[in-house]
C-alpha cells in the first residue's frame, strides 16, 4: 500500500438544522489549507482544515487530522 499526505479544505453550510459539507479543496501544504480556511470561514457556517493519509491505490482517505476550525464542523470520524 502507497500512501501519501494531503491537505484538504472542507467548508460547511446550515440545511434545515444539519451541517452539510460544501466542495472540498485541495491545498499544497498545511499552512496553506489554514489560509484557505480562513479566507472561506465568512462565507460558512463552518471551514475546516485537514491532513490526511491518502492510499495512492485505492484513493481512500484514512486518518483525518484537524489543523484548522472556524465556526462549527461534522466530525469526520463518526
Amino acid at each position: 500500500m502507497s500512501t501519501g499526505e494531503k491537505f484538504i479544505v472542507i467548508p460547511y453550510r446550515s440545511n434545515r438544522g444539519k451541517l452539510v459539507p460544501g466542495e472540498m479543496r485541495q491545498a499544497s501544504n498545511p499552512i496553506s489549507a489554514e489560509k484557505i480556511a480562513s479566507a472561506m470561514a465568512e462565507r460558512f457556517a463552518g471551514v475546516a482544515a485537514y491532513a490526511i493519509t491518502v492510499d495512492e491505490e485505492t484513493g481512500d482517505m484514512l486518518s483525518p487530522r484537524l489543523l484548522a476550525q472556524f465556526g462549527e464542523i461534522a466530525d469526520l470520524n463518526p
